[in-house]
């Protein structure tokens, strides 16, 4: 996991995304008035039974992380012989179990990094559902729970898929991103050179950063309803509670397909926080002391691993992807448009809106109602972002988060099924502070 970095990346184009995958349960849905990521209503076919991931396999694939780290200078950093011969070993594994294998590269500090995509075959290539996880250590040490676990445990899950030879609905693509630790760069390289309509057809990407924790909690990504239910459901069944997952909110490899509209969700058994007392007592462990007190040290070896952390969690893996894997895209319904650009004036508090008058729709607006927003702006942590329904209700998008970054150019799924449809929605936008300006180039409402 890469240290602290803003909260939101530079902007990217906005894309609709299409065709989004379904809960597992009706509790997968939004709490009335959440806001979250993009998200659409989907049926759901019976899928087959997620397999049981054995630790020892997983546990075997991290042998080997620790062996080609020992051989390599102690680390499998980026740039660094011990980077290169992880990839080289996992992509071995993927290329005999059936995968079509891609190796891309970048630039990054002046040296060559990788990333490796594997794709299943089959499955419906319009809707992508992707599991990614970063291979490379920080230069200190070996980086077998940050992130040889994560690594480690899509790897296993990826050739359960070949062994099942399993034929989901949706496409299946596994990732391994390099120079993570140096800020996401090969995940954002990824997703900054994918087409508009490339990235419109991933209906979901779920992160595994740091799975094993020695110290471990049980951490959720509060991102997508979706992934997140599914997530929750696989540990309910399990007995185990959970929390949401906010020590690396935006560290990790998931940011950027975030912020190119993408639902996202994850995984993490913690990293340098200190566990509290009453995590230890749901939980096990040491209250005071750190989920992993060798992150980003020599010590991350594969002594540095908590074997019914790292099992739980590959589990858990195997789950989502089969049952998310398995959910049937429904078309997203009507979109209603505003192209209009609206001054936002630069005067502390003043309000500008934009309406959409929507039509035609029969009954309530949906759970999942899609807004799409465009708006050109010098400094985004200045705005106020927010969905007004035709009654006034006011449900909030942004709230000046993302600092200095400009425009918002980002997807939304509001749960509006106490509104009524039909009528006059309202994008509204207030700047409350001074200097920076711009404007609202577009907004589209997708029921």
């Amino acid at each position: 996991m890469s240290p602290s970095v803003p909260r939101r990346l530079a902007a990217v184009t906005a894309v609709a995304v299409a065709g989004l995958f379904a809960a597992t349960a009706p509790s997968a849905l939004a709490a009335p008035g959440t806001v979250t990521a993009p998200a659409a209503v989907s049926a759901v076919a019976a899928a087959p039974t997620p397999p049981d991931i054995p630790v020892a396999n997983v546990k075997a694939h991290l042998a080997q992380l620790q062996s080609i780290a020992t051989a390599n200078g102690g680390n499998r950093a980026h740039g660094k012989a011990g980077y290169k011969a992880s990839i080289d070993y996992v992509k071995a594994k993927l290329d005999a179990a059936g995968f079509t294998t891609t190796l891309q590269t970048f630039t990054s500090s002046g040296a060559t990094g990788y990333n490796l995509i594997a794709d299943w075959p089959g499955g419906d290539p319009n809707s992508v559902l992707m599991s990614g996880s970063h291979l490379d250590s920080v230069n200190a040490g070996p980086g077998i729970n940050d992130n040889g676990s994560g690594s480690a445990a899509i790897l296993e899950t990826a050739l359960a898929v070949s062994r099942a030879q399993l034929q989901p609905t949706k496409h299946l693509r596994f990732g391994w991103w390099g120079a993570e630790e140096l800020g996401m760069i090969g995940s954002k390289y990824y997703v900054n050179n994918l087409p508009a309509a490339e990235k419109s057809k991933i209906s979901g990407y779920l992160n595994f950063d740091m799975i094993g924790s020695p110290n471990p909690g049980y951490f959720v990504y509060d991102d997508d309803p979706t992934i997140e239910q599914t997530f929750k459901n696989f540990y309910v069944g399990v007995g185990i509670p959970t929390e949401i997952e906010t020590e690396g909110d935006g560290r990790s490899d998931h940011a950027p397909f975030k912020d190119a509209g993408i639902p996202v969700g994850g995984l993490f058994s913690g990293a340098d926080y200190t566990k509290t007392a009453a995590q230890a007592q749901k939980w096990g462990g040491t209250s005071g002391k750190a989920f992993d007190a060798c992150y980003h040290a020599s010590c991350d070896t594969s002594a540095n691993i908590d074997d019914t952390a790292l099992d739980r969690n590959s589990d858990a893996i195997a789950y989502a992807v089969w049952n998310l894997g398995a959910a049937t895209p429904v078309p997203p319904g009507p979109s209603f448009e505003n192209t209009a650009d609206v001054n936002i004036p630069d005067s502390p508090g003043a309000a500008v809106t934009s309406p959409i008058t929507v039509s035609g729709v029969t009954g309530n607006a949906p759970a999942t109602l899609k807004v799409d927003v465009n708006i050109v702006h010098t400094y985004v942590g200045d705005l106020v972002v927010d969905l007004v329904a035709p009654d006034g209700s006011v449900y909030n998008l942004r709230n000046r988060s993302g600092g200095s970054a400009d425009n918002i150019v980002q997807g939304f799924t509001v749960n509006a099924s106490s509104e009524v449809a039909n009528g006059v929605w309202k994008l509204q936008v207030k700047d409350l502070a001074a200097q920076d300006t711009g404007y609202i180039n577009s907004w589209k409402l997708t029921f």
